[in-house]
């Protein structure tokens, strides 16, 4: 028994020297599992990246970036660039003339497509819209103004010469009511008229009586005239001359005692009752409108207050001026509210077009060629040309290059396009086409006395943005860019807007200036 004790204390001993030393084989074993931290970074600024861990200038604690997480996940940065500049690019991370921050631009391999990181793409403000199926009202947003109702005007003319004994109407805009008397006219061939009529009622001839008084009504003379002067047998030396209709005096062109002819309009009477609304609707929408049509009007001087009426004709033809038809709206006017002349924004809804697809219009980059810029995911934006439609409000048909669920950009989509620009234009300047390749040498790595005009030099920068004639041994057209120039360049005496010849050759990916002389220096020479 003594004996068996002791075995089992060395065997116990064995199994514990065991397992600790199986604890310490798994424990290096996840020590050696363990990923290995490159460097720390800002959660929102990629740029501020620190050796060991701590805070952001914004108080926030730095984020571990691991070697094996980086080349998974991060792609190659081709170059840094200015927010507000595409043109301004660098190797490396830094400020901007403008101060800030520069934004890294990732190789994605199509050469279209551009990559930013998150925490730009949040202080770009980037904000995103669907593209969906969906139906737009063809609504017609226009401008007009407010005329009388051409069919509720009464003009008033003599028909004989005469003249204004008294005036009963003194302005223009005075209310009148039907059966008012507005003037007393003397004629003397309505005198004259009025002895044929009674002599022919002295004579009995039914005949010559029927002639007498169709004459005095073709003179103006109302029926109710004849009647009284039939029952007086008394001439009447100044003829009364009433209102026809309700309305208010227009147009009010005589004065007492003056003479007037048959030709000349003494006055207009105008219901306000309804008025027209005469509007201009833009060539490619004219087929949109139709008589019967539902609209709406505003008017500034009454904000929030709407008038609903309706198209009652379409002119025929356009202004050739301003390429526009005109068209006619009929509107209620019983308070009579709506003036004429004032100035009313119009709306017009025509019929709706379904089964398209729509974005927001904002989304649209217009151009030569109209684009949008898609968002792909992961920072990742693509600029993709589109054919718009019709255009509703905040909304606008694509009729090609778009699908239904494609994610575009409404804002800072053209901070975006720039930078796609710029990238394939690079692309174009400095890659040589393969069917080019073939049996031609390639594109020379400099060329010597360039034309240019200074824009702007940046001393502190080595820089100087030149506007330049084309370039046949770089195939570059003339345009405007920036220029790195080599340290032996003094750029002390250049300003903007001299004249230069300049040598320009390749280092490295840039395009460096190893030689500047004035124009006026070599014409001298």
């Amino acid at each position: 028994m003594k004996k068996l004790i002791p075995s089992l204390l060395i065997s116990s001993a064995i199994i514990l020297l065991s397992g600790c030393s199986e604890d310490n084989m798994g424990g290096d074993s996840a020590a050696s599992g363990e990923k290995k931290i490159k460097y720390w970074v800002a959660p929102m600024d990629p740029t501020y990246q620190r050796d060991e861990p701590g805070k952001s200038p914004m108080g926030m604690d730095l984020v571990a970036v691991y070697e094996e997480e980086e080349e998974s996940g991060e792609k190659k940065i081709l170059y840094w660039v200015a927010p507000m500049d595409a043109a301004y690019r660098r190797d490396g991370p830094g400020k901007s003339p403008m101060g800030m921050d520069l934004i890294p631009v990732y190789d994605e391999g199509d050469g279209l497509s551009v990559k930013i990181s998150p925490a730009v793409e949040n202080n770009m403000g980037v904000r995103t819209a669907v593209a969906e199926y969906n139906k737009l009202w063809r609504r017609v947003d226009t401008v007009g103004y407010v005329d009388f109702d051409e069919n509720k005007i009464t003009h008033i003319h003599l028909r004989t010469k005469g003249w204004i004994e008294k005036l009963l109407v003194k302005s223009e805009g005075e209310r009148v009511k039907k059966g008012q008397l507005l003037f007393e006219v003397y004629s003397p061939e309505l005198v004259t008229a009025q002895e044929e009529y009674l002599q022919a009622l002295g004579t009995s001839n039914r005949r010559l009586i029927t002639a007498s008084t169709e004459r005095l009504i073709a003179l103006g003379v109302s029926n109710k005239q004849i009647s009284s002067l039939k029952k007086s047998r008394r001439i009447k030396q100044y003829v009364q001359v009433y209102a026809s209709q309700d309305g208010i005096i227009d147009n009010l062109n005589v004065r007492e005692g003056m003479f007037v002819m048959p030709n000349k309009r003494v006055m207009s009477l105008a219901d306000l009752s309804s008025v027209w609304i005469l509007a201009e609707v833009f060539e490619k929408q004219a087929d949109w409108v139709k008589e019967g049509q539902g609209a709406e009007v505003r008017l500034s001087y009454l904000p929030g207050r709407t008038w609903k009426g309706t198209v009652e004709y379409i002119y025929p033809s356009l202004n050739p001026k301003t390429r526009t038809l005109k068209v006619r709206l009929r509107f209620d006017n019983a308070d009579e509210s709506l003036k004429p002349n004032m100035f009313a924004k119009v709306t017009i809804y025509a019929q709706p077009k379904s089964g398209i697809i729509v974005i927001p219009r904002e989304a649209v980059i217009r151009a030569t060629q109209n684009r949008v810029i898609l968002s792909l995911g992961k920072g990742r934006f693509l600029p993709r040309e589109v054919v718009i439609g019709i255009e509703s409000g905040d909304w606008i048909e694509i009729s090609h290059g778009l699908d239904e669920g494609d994610v575009v950009v409404t804002s800072g989509q053209f901070l975006l396009d720039s930078e796609a620009s710029l990238k394939a234009s690079m692309k174009r300047m400095t890659a040589v086409p393969e069917k080019k390749m073939e049996g031609m040498s390639e594109k020379s790595e400099g060329a010597k006395e360039v034309r240019g005009i200074i824009q702007s030099v940046m001393a502190d920068h080595k820089m100087v943005n030149i506007k330049h004639d084309p370039v046949p041994e770089l195939e570059w057209p003339a345009m405007t860019m920036d220029f790195k120039v080599a340290d032996d360049v003094d750029l002390n005496s250049l300003k903007a807007d001299d004249k230069i010849f300049f040598d320009i050759d390749k280092m490295g990916d840039d395009f460096v200036i190893t030689s500047i002389i004035k124009h006026d220096e070599m014409r001298g020479n």
